[in-house]
């Protein structure tokens, strides 16, 4: 896994870094957005800038350039990573339902908003619900147990989300995999706990 560790930070780190965020911290931003998106309601640039200290004329310019960031007709963010845009990966905060790019994203969310998060999410090989509760602290409950996820390393630093989000599932078991991993050899199936281990992982090399 230190492998898969190690590609994925280089990727996600050359992304964070392109020239097109203008020498901003993209780490230093992901955060508050997150906490901010986690409201489960659109976040305006005002916001942004006031939870980030940063000029909101400058957040404005910078909310476009970020890495495959989802903004409504008005400008404003509804999607990075967590979006209420849905997608297969339902990630709901209390009564909040919110969705996530990838399960990767699911399983690693949690801990660095500081919530309990209930997961819920299509097999891809079978279509049936794969459920994980994730607190805080770790990994509360896997329905099915023998649930597990599909990781590839990126290899386009210009859309993580084409290259390597849509290739990150959730099945119900290395069995329900194996179609799938069969037509994508490059991919890697790790059980829930390993994947929740790589995501808090790679946060923490990303945004600490």
């Amino acid at each position: 896994m230190t492998t898969i560790l190690d590609q994925l930070t280089q990727d996600f780190s050359r992304s964070f870094r392109e020239e097109s965020v203008r020498g901003e911290q993209y780490a230093d931003l992901f955060k508050p957005i997150l906490s901010q998106l986690a409201h489960g309601r659109p976040v305006t640039p005002k916001e942004i800038a006031e939870v980030t200290g940063r000029p909101r004329e400058k957040i404005a310019v910078l909310l476009p350039k970020l890495p495959n960031v989802e903004l409504d007709d008005a400008g404003n963010l509804v999607g990075l990573g967590l979006t209420l845009k849905p997608t297969p990966h339902s990630f709901k905060l209390e009564e909040q339902t919110l969705y996530t790019w990838c399960a990767l994203d699911a399983l690693m969310f949690p801990k660095l908003l500081g919530k309990t998060a209930t997961i819920e999410s299509p097999c891809k090989g079978t279509d049936q619900p794969v459920r994980v509760v994730i607190t805080p602290d770790g990994i509360e409950k896997v329905e099915p147990p023998s649930a597990v996820v599909s990781i590839v390393t990126s290899s386009n630093k210009n859309d993580i989300r084409s290259s390597f989000c849509c290739n990150v599932h959730f099945f119900q078991s290395d069995r329900c995999a194996s179609n799938w991993l069969a037509q994508h050899p490059n991919a890697k199936i790790l059980p829930i706990s390993e994947a929740y281990e790589l995501g808090a992982s790679l946060a923490e090399n990303l945004f600490n």
